[in-house]
């Protein structure tokens, strides 16, 4: 039924298609999506849909990279050339070759956090109906003579509360088995994230990764103001029952909530940068740790998927808007 108060649904909510132009973004599809509700995000389809920009009531809530936005076409696949294109904001997606630190494995030399980022999507389209928006995007990450991952995602976010979802599926296409990484990159950013920022990550165990973040393992809950030369710090944490992060800040009245099945994302790495503009806390969700495919295979830990298989992962978020709703995420109220 029509609303006889408003001229095109837009006014209230939708999603808006544009194009950038100049600079290394040049050309780059975005689709703003709005909920009505407070809720705005950009999903970006040129870089594996993932959503470059999140805000809630008009406050910005992740972090965008000094790169800013860079097309791939720019993409450096060798090493660690993943950080001259490494736009952050609020998802990207590390995967799906390979998430973590560089290396060799069954024969393959593989790039920092893999190719997936940099894939533009093959289709991508948008719905919409009475409760729900919705983002469908397909990538391929695939190649002659090697590996050829399909992923599918969802987008969603809901026109009555302010929460949205990623739904991801990953096929093997191949006729060989090959792994299937993902880790979601989520990247908090100014001024939800500050000095006073609050985090709440009810782990039932938290490791460190390296020895420079455990000497702050005891704080690792605690946000400082940018540091200048800070060495980043990351800490695993693991799950017992339902996975939850979730970061609320009182300056700004509100926060954001991640939840994801343990079981079906067994790790959860909190990256913790607080840099000089490089100011950021990860709070990533994903099939795998960051230390390299090499490292989860000789663990024997490693997402192996067979011809024609497929897995299913999914991701929700959910704003929180001032104190009351801080503490019915905590479990204190």
């Amino acid at each position: 039924m029509t609303n006889p108060y408003i001229g095109h649904e837009s006014q209230m909510c939708g999603v808006e298609e544009h194009r950038l132009v100049g600079g290394k973004g040049d050309g780059m599809r975005l689709f703003l999506v709005r909920n009505g509700k407070g809720l705005e995000y950009t999903v970006s389809a040129d870089r594996c849909a993932d959503i470059s920009r999140l805000s809630f009531r008009g406050i910005n809530m992740s972090y965008f990279s000094p790169c800013g936005y860079v097309a791939p076409a720019y993409y450096d696949g060798v090493g660690d050339g993943f950080l001259k294109s490494f736009t952050a904001g609020f998802l990207t997606t590390c995967g799906l070759n390979a998430v973590g630190t560089p290396c060799e494995d069954d024969g393959e030399t593989l790039p920092l956090h893999g190719t997936a980022a940099n894939i533009p999507a093959e289709q991508i389209w948008w719905e919409k109906d009475e409760a729900e928006l919705r983002i469908h995007a397909v990538v391929r990450d695939q190649a002659s003579f090697a590996h050829k991952l399909l992923l599918k995602r969802t987008i969603g976010c809901s026109l009555e509360e302010n929460r949205l979802y990623i739904e991801d599926v990953i096929e093997n296409e191949g006729d060989r088995e090959y792994p299937a990484m993902v880790l979601y990159h989520m990247n908090m950013g100014y001024p939800l994230l500050s000095e006073h920022a609050r985090l709440y990550i009810p782990s039932v165990d938290v490791k460190p990764r390296t020895e420079h973040a455990a000497k702050d393992l005891d704080t690792w809950m605690q946000m400082l103001p940018p540091q200048p030369c800070f060495e980043e710090q990351c800490y695993f944490h693991s799950f017992q029952g339902d996975g939850l992060a979730a970061i609320y800040n009182p300056d700004i009245s509100q926060g954001l909530a991640i939840r994801f099945d343990p079981e079906n994302l067994p790790y959860f790495t909190e990256w913790k940068m607080m840099g000089h503009r490089d100011y950021v806390l990860g709070l990533e969700p994903g099939n795998c740790h960051p230390d390299g495919r090499d490292r989860m295979r000789a663990e024997g830990r490693l997402t192996v998927l067979q011809p024609g298989e497929t897995v299913r992962y999914r991701v929700d978020i959910s704003m929180i808007a001032g104190e009351n709703q801080w503490e019915a995420v905590c479990g204190k109220s």
